[in-house]
């Protein structure tokens, strides 16, 4: 059969079939099993045996069939191979030539190099040939240059200004004319043009000294002013032309001049070192007086000499502005201002510079832009320098309160009554030069503004409730030193009963340094304090009555009572000395029933002799002590 012949081939090359072809190892298993298959079936059944020659010729027909296919395929491969083959070879002959034609390449640019550098003098040689074709050309103008330039230096000297920068523009001119057959070159061509940057530069420098000289240019020279404005516009304008701008350019000569009149104006009114704190007042002062007076110069002399664009006056207004905002903080870096210094810069910033004599003025033109302008100072620097005022001014016045009360003090031990006012009431010198220095202080505070007047008020809450404190204090050591001597002071309840008087009329000062909008807790502090004081001297007074009460007391209804000329005499003067001293005290700190005079001296226990009322006898007078 057929299966030996696969076999013999298989055996005959087995490593091949099995490492290059596997899919033909596969294919052939497929065909012995399906071989097998059918021969098993052959000889389980004879009678199809007869069957077995057909069945051998069909099966070589198929093999020839197919072994001819795959000649042609494999013949068809081998000829797609071979043209290949013919490609890569023709390939490989293309890239040999490019090769040595490269190669040949390389060695002509070497000797092309070496021609070039060769040929370099020569290429030297026409450039200055060219150069001097140019120069025989514009040789008569280019022989004029230097005295042009020497002309030229000599109107910008003369301050001439229009007049050298039309030469300054010719010399341009002929130097352009010069560079153009060039290429353009940036190189001058020739050292005649080397000094003309200078010289531009120069004219520059002069149309820049004309522009800070504007303010006395306008009165003293306007067409000098307005000559340097017309070069400055001129350049502008030749800025805008030349694109892309060459080498020097643009020269910005607008700009130039608008810098140079702000930074005249700034040296003019700012260059001066910070004044010192004793000379603020004079130094705003001036200033209140010049700037308004320079914004008005700037509409009225230097507007009409420069174009409309420029926006002079306002130009001038924010300059000022922004240099005296600098010129403030300068100040304030220096430190040292004080209370007064620091009141003054206050009211000056907030008050006068906005206010109708500066720059709120009717007759400021609206060109300067004011209400443009940024506050003069940042609302936390006002706020810095409000603190630090009313820091400055609460030491101040702790001081003067303090030595106030020492003085208060002082009076309490004299050897005679506490002064009355012309109603009669003991009167204290405290309470008044308390309010008096509070007042003031709060009252000046309203020409700034409400939020330092707030502060001021809320500082004058803190110094009260401090010197109530120093007072309660005070009030102890009073008591202290009456206990050990009975004799000294001398007048230890009326100077008690005078500062109930002054409680009273410091309670009354209490609503109007709280205003209603304002939220703290200084005002339930001080009531407490005031409160703690009132039941102090209410305390001291009535130990002092039941002290001295306590001996008349003793002897009621004892035999020296009863056989005495006047039974109670001694007390009913005791009690009408003290009615008398009570009868001092401004109401509401005391209370008598109607039908008793309230003005002092008052003497209930010696009532009149004529309509006498008995229901009315002993009279009831009372404290108000909480």
């Amino acid at each position: 059969m057929g299966t030996s012949s696969e076999e013999e081939q298989g055996a005959r090359y087995p490593q091949a079939s099995e490492a290059q072809w596997p899919e033909v190892e596969k294919a052939e298993r497929l065909a012995r099993g399906a071989a097998l298959k059918w021969a098993s079936g052959v000889f389980y059944q004879p009678e199809q045996l007869a069957g077995l020659a057909q069945y051998r010729s069909r099966e070589a027909q198929r093999t020839q069939s197919l072994q001819a296919r795959i000649k042609s395929t494999v013949q068809s491969y081998l000829e797609g191979v071979q043209g290949g083959l013919g490609h890569l070879r023709q390939a490989l002959e293309e890239v040999r030539d490019i090769r040595e034609a490269l190669a040949a390449a390389r060695g002509a640019l070497g000797s092309g190099a070496e021609v070039s550098r060769a040929l370099e003098p020569l290429r030297d040689l026409a450039e200055e040939h060219k150069q001097l074709q140019v120069s025989v050309m514009l040789l008569p103008q280019l022989l004029a240059v230097p005295a042009a330039m020497t002309q030229t230096q000599a109107l910008i000297r003369g301050r001439r200004l229009l007049e050298a920068h039309v030469e300054l523009l010719a010399l341009e001119r002929l130097q352009e004319e010069v560079l153009i057959p060039l290429g353009g070159s940036p190189n001058p061509v020739l050292p005649l043009f080397e000094d003309l940057a200078a010289l531009a530069e120069e004219l520059g420098q002069a149309v820049g000294a004309a522009a800070g000289a504007a303010r006395r240019l306008a009165r003293e020279d306007p067409a000098l002013l307005v000559a340097a404005v017309r070069v400055a516009e001129r350049e502008e304008r030749r800025d805008a032309q030349l694109q892309p701008p060459p080498p020097g350019r643009p020269r910005a000569w607008r700009q130039r001049c608008l810098q140079a009149l702000r930074q005249a104006l700034e040296e003019a009114h700012f260059g001066a070192p910070p004044p010192e704190p004793s000379e603020l007042p004079t130094h705003l002062a001036g200033l209140q007086a010049a700037l308004p007076a320079e914004l008005a110069a700037a509409e009225a002399l230097l507007a009409p000499c420069v174009p409309g664009h420029y926006g002079v006056v306002g130009l001038c207004a924010r300059t000022l502005h922004y240099g005296l905002t600098q010129h403030l903080h300068r100040l304030l870096d220096r430190g040292g201002l004080g209370a007064r210094g620091t009141f003054t810069l206050l009211h000056w910033v907030l008050k006068v510079y906005p206010g109708p004599d500066m720059m709120g003025h009717p007759d400021l033109s609206p060109e300067a832009g004011v209400s443009g302008l940024e506050p003069l100072l940042a609302p936390e620097v006002i706020e810095q320098l409000e603190r630090t005022y009313v820091e400055e001014v609460q030491a101040s016045v702790a001081e003067w309160l303090q030595k106030a009360l020492k003085e208060e003090v002082a009076e309490w031990f004299r050897q005679q009554e506490p002064e009355t006012d012309p109603e009669g009431f003991y009167l204290s010198s405290l309470s008044s030069i308390v309010l008096q220095i509070l007042d003031e202080n709060i009252r000046v505070t309203a020409l700034v503004s409400p939020s330092l007047q707030l502060r001021m008020r809320q500082m004058a809450l803190e110094e009260l409730r401090t010197l109530l404190h120093s007072l309660d204090k005070a009030l102890g050591q009073f008591a202290q030193e009456h206990r050990k001597d009975k004799a000294r002071p001398c007048h230890y309840v009326p100077y008690l009963l005078s500062a109930l008087n002054s409680h009273n009329v410091l309670s009354s000062f209490i609503s109007l340094l709280q205003p209603e909008e304002a939220s703290s807790p200084a005002p339930s502090l001080i009531a407490t304090a005031l409160t703690m004081l009132q039941r102090k001297i209410c305390r001291l007074l009535l130990e002092q009555l039941l002290e001295e009460l306590q001996p008349p007391f003793t002897v009621l209804l004892s035999h020296q009572w009863l056989t005495g000329a006047e039974p109670g005499a001694g007390l009913c003067e005791l009690l009408v000395k003290f009615c008398s001293g009570f009868s001092r005290l401004r109401s509401p700190m005391v209370q008598v029933p109607a039908g008793y005079p309230m003005g002092p001296p008052f003497s209930p226990f010696h009532p009149p002799t004529r309509g006498w009322n008995p229901s009315l006898w002993p009279p009831s007078i009372s404290l108000r002590a909480p």
